[in-house]
């Protein structure tokens, strides 16, 4: 038998965490784990641009670590009783040392820049600021609830390697990054 997609048990606008817990749809820690999710899908656009292949395979990476952490965040975490897997420092030592290497080429940044300049830049930056978006979510979840602070430094430090891919995009696409220039 083929497996369903459709269960129909979320029809009532309840879903189960891992461990068997039922919550509301709109539940902090659904919209947690759903938000690193669209995270994960936008990396999954950033991907299939014309990128060279180490950044094809350092999103592919990142891919892996947010369905960790989107596993992490579905689980109950009183009542589960799966090993799952783990985010660790190292995952983020990664981010941290992609981020130098980026930076080492690109022009010193002196001020904001304005998002876009070509398609891939602009997937960047759109992931960047749903990065943030699910960390605060992860945050506010950790208000109450146990979560563990791997999670939400990832997804800190996430967010500052898209930014620093968007900037590593512009010059290697030969776009223009255009400087905030507030008007006083």
């Amino acid at each position: 038998m083929a497996f369903k997609i459709y269960t129909k048990t979320g029809d009532k606008g309840q879903t189960s965490l891992i461990g068997g817990t039922r919550l509301p749809k709109h539940h902090i820690r659904i919209e947690a784990y759903g938000t690193v999710d669209e995270l994960n899908s936008f990396i999954g656009l950033i991907r299939d641009q014309p990128v060279e292949e180490h950044s094809k395979n350092t999103l592919i990476e990142i891919q892996d670590r947010l369905f960790t952490l989107g596993s992490l965040l579905a689980a109950d975490p009183v009542k589960n009783k799966m090993t799952l897997p783990q985010v660790h420092e190292s995952d983020i030592v990664l981010l941290e040392k992609e981020i130098d290497n980026m930076n080492e080429t690109l022009p010193e940044m002196k001020q904001f820049v304005l998002p876009g300049g070509h398609n891939t830049v602009s997937y960047c930056h759109v992931a960047r600021c749903v990065c943030r978006r699910a960390e605060r979510a992860v945050l506010r979840l950790a208000e109450n609830e146990k979560v563990d602070d791997i999670i939400y430094k990832y997804l800190n430090r996430l967010s500052d390697y898209l930014f620093v891919l968007s900037r590593k995009f512009t010059h290697d696409l030969k776009a223009q990054e255009i400087p905030w220039k507030p008007r006083l």
